[in-house]
């Protein structure tokens, strides 16, 4: 993949007061949270949780569960790839800061997290589906992902992502808990390791 592209950076605190921008997928968890009327207690809600999480399993030096809160940003991340100004949204992430309440210092967190991709979306909604039209079983086109796989590892060995973040992402990946999955042998060269739901007996 070119080394060439220029990636830009803009963050967003994730609070109360959080509105998407135009630019941030209609599909992306955090953006759905703050969307319709009751907007403001979605995203109160939310970081209460994510707060409550953390207490509980900060619980050593914390016997009230309240001594941490933990700050979002949201990462937008722009790729110019011709090098001639015009950029296109490529990747969201989320960015973490740990805050003790009791001696008041903020703790730089990873990056990473809830990773959200348009190339993603262009791979399901375009590229699989034009790949399963008219068959009888459904398959993956041979190179599948990699495009969003290497954009996401051109991205972290930018010069933008070094002079933004000091430590390696972290993507956490949600899967349904009503489906118990296993590793596979299969291990992707760009996107990993391949988890299937187990067979229902």
């Amino acid at each position: 993949m070119s080394s060439d592209f220029i990636y830009s950076i803009q963050s967003v605190r994730f609070d109360e007061h959080y509105s998407p921008s135009n630019d941030t997928r209609l599909t992306t968890n955090f953006a759905n949270l703050a969307r319709g009327e009751a907007r403001q207690e979605n995203l109160r809600k939310a970081i209460n949780m994510i707060n409550n999480c953390f207490n509980s399993l900060a619980h050593w030096d914390n016997p009230n569960k309240d001594r941490y809160s933990v700050e979002l940003d949201i990462v937008h991340v722009d790729i110019d790839v011709e090098g001639n100004g015009e950029t296109f949204p490529t990747i969201e992430v989320l960015k973490t800061y740990i805050v003790d309440n009791h001696t008041n210092k903020r703790i730089e967190g990873i990056v990473g997290n809830n990773f959200s991709s348009y190339i993603r979306d262009y791979d399901f909604s375009v590229v699989l589906r034009n790949h399963n039209r008219d068959q009888v079983h459904f398959s993956v086109p041979d190179n599948y992902g990699e495009l969003h796989g290497k954009m996401f590892q051109d991205f972290i060995r930018s010069s933008a992502y070094k002079e933004n973040f000091s430590k390696p992402p972290v993507i956490c990946l949600s899967v349904s808990d009503n489906k118990t999955y296993y590793r596979t042998s299969n291990q992707h060269p760009i996107l990993g390791v391949e988890y299937k739901p187990m067979s229902p007996r």
